[in-house]
C-alpha cells in the first residue's frame, strides 16, 4: 500500500461551458443579453471561422460564413486573424482583426476595429490603421472602451508586440483618428528580467532546428474602470500591473517621453493573459504561471479566487449579466512553437465559468 502524502490544494467553482475540437481560441465576450463570442486566430490550426458565436451549445461562423472568408478586394470587410471580441453592452460586438496570421507582418490596409451591430447582425462601421499607429512589427491583441468621452467615445488598444515597440492604441470612434501612446515604454514592454514558468518547465521560444530564445510579448492585458478613467494594463511576459488615467491616454499635448510619470506601479499580479474589471471596480486576472485566477480590489489587495489544473492558460475574460466570470483556457503554452516543433496540446481548449455575483464595468452613462 502506498503512503499517504501531502499534495497542492485546489479551490474555486469553475463550471465548463463549451468544449472546442477545433481550432484554438483565445477571446470571449458575453453581451448583455447573454450571447456568446469567441475568436479563433490564424496561429496554424485549421481555422474555419475566425468569429463565432456558440448558440445552443454549437459553434457558428459570425456575422456569417462570407465575412470570415478573407477578401483581399474588400479586406475593410471581411475578417482576415481576428484576436479580440468584446461586447460593449449596448449593443455592438467589437471586432479586433490583426490581419497578421501566424503573427507576420500586418497584411497592409487589413488591421482594423469593426462594429457588428448585434439587432442586425451586420458590420456598421470599420475603423482602419495608418502605417504610423499599426507598424510592421503590430500586433493587436484587446481592446476597451468608454463612451463618455468624446463624441463618439474612445477606444484603447494594446500592441503586444514580439518584435518591436508595445504600446496602446487610442482611437477616436468619432473620427477614427488613431495614436500611439506609451510607445516603447518600460510599462509596455516586456520585463527582461521575466523568465516563464509554466507546468513547472520554463518557457521559451524552442525551434524545429533546436535552437531557443526568450518568449517576449509586449503589453496585452488590459481592463477599464467602470468610470472609465482608469486604464490597468501589463506586457505579457511581465507579473506587473500598471494603470494611467485615459485622460492623460487622450492628451496629444503630454509628449510620450513625460507620458510614463503619468504611470502608476501596482506591484506583481502574477504573469497574466486577459484582465478584465466588474462594476465595482475589481480587476481580475490570469495568472498563467499558476493555473490560477486573482482579484484586485481598487485598494490593490489581491487574493486568489480560483486554482485549479484544468486552467491551463488562462487567456481572455469576460463578466456576463448572468454575474459570471468567463475565461477562455487555451493551452497557448503547449504549442508547437515553444517544443521544437511538437505540437503538446491536448483537446478540448474550454470555455469556463464561476460565480462572482457581479455585474460588468459600464462603457457608458446608466
Amino acid at each position: 500500500m502506498k503512503p499517504f502524502l501531502p499534495s497542492e490544494k485546489y479551490f474555486g467553482e469553475l463550471e465548463l461551458v463549451h468544449s472546442f475540437y477545433g481550432a484554438m481560441p483565445t477571446g470571449v465576450t458575453v453581451s448583455e443579453t447573454g450571447r456568446i463570442f469567441v475568436c479563433f486566430p490564424k496561429w496554424g490550426d485549421d481555422v474555419k471561422f475566425t468569429v463565432g458565436e456558440i448558440v445552443e451549445n454549437t459553434l457558428q461562423p459570425y456575422p456569417d460564413v462570407q465575412t470570415n472568408v478573407e477578401n483581399y478586394e474588400d479586406i475593410t470587410m471581411t475578417f482576415i486573424s481576428v484576436q479580440s471580441v468584446v461586447a460593449d453592452g449596448r449593443g455592438t460586438l467589437w471586432v479586433l482583426d490583426t490581419a497578421a496570421p501566424n503573427f507576420s507582418e500586418p497584411i497592409k490596409g487589413g488591421a482594423k476595429l469593426v462594429a457588428v451591430d448585434l439587432e442586425t447582425n451586420t458590420i456598421r462601421k470599420v475603423y482602419t490603421f495608418s502605417e504610423d499607429v499599426v507598424l510592421a512589427t503590430t500586433y493587436l491583441n484587446d481592446v476597451r472602451f468608454d463612451f463618455r468621452v468624446g463624441k463618439a467615445g474612445y477606444a484603447y488598444i494594446t500592441d503586444s508586440s514580439s518584435k518591436g515597440p508595445g504600446a496602446i492604441i487610442v482611437v477616436d470612434l468619432s473620427t477614427g483618428h488613431a495614436f500611439r501612446r506609451l510607445n516603447g515604454a518600460n510599462s509596455t514592454s516586456p520585463d527582461p528580467y521575466f523568465l516563464p514558468k509554466v507546468e513547472g518547465r520554463i518557457l521559451m521560444n524552442r525551434n524545429k532546428d533546436g535552437s531557443t530564445s526568450r518568449f517576449t510579448l509586449a503589453s496585452d492585458s488590459l481592463a477599464i474602470s467602470p468610470d472609465g478613467k482608469t486604464v490597468y494594463f501589463a506586457p505579457l511576459t511581465s507579473r506587473h500591473l500598471f494603470s494611467i488615467s485615459t485622460e492623460a491616454l487622450r492628451d496629444k499635448t503630454i509628449p510620450d517621453t513625460d507620458l510614463p510619470y503619468h504611470v502608476e506601479y501596482w506591484g506583481e499580479k502574477g504573469a497574466s493573459d486577459g484582465m478584465i474589471t466588474d462594476a465595482k471596480g475589481t480587476v481580475y486576472a490570469g495568472d498563467y504561471e499558476n493555473n490560477s485566477i486573482r482579484k484586485i480590489w481598487p485598494d490593490g489587495t489581491m487574493e486568489t479566487i480560483a486554482h485549479d489544473p484544468r486552467i491551463l492558460w488562462p487567456d481572455t475574460f469576460s463578466i456576463g449579466p448572468d454575474r459570471y466570470l468567463y475565461v477562455i483556457v487555451n493551452q497557448l503554452h503547449r504549442q508547437a512553437r515553444f517544443h521544437y516543433g511538437k505540437d503538446l496540446r491536448e483537446k478540448p481548449y474550454s470555455l469556463l465559468r464561476m460565480k462572482i455575483d457581479e455585474l460588468p464595468a459600464s462603457t457608458y452613462t446608466l
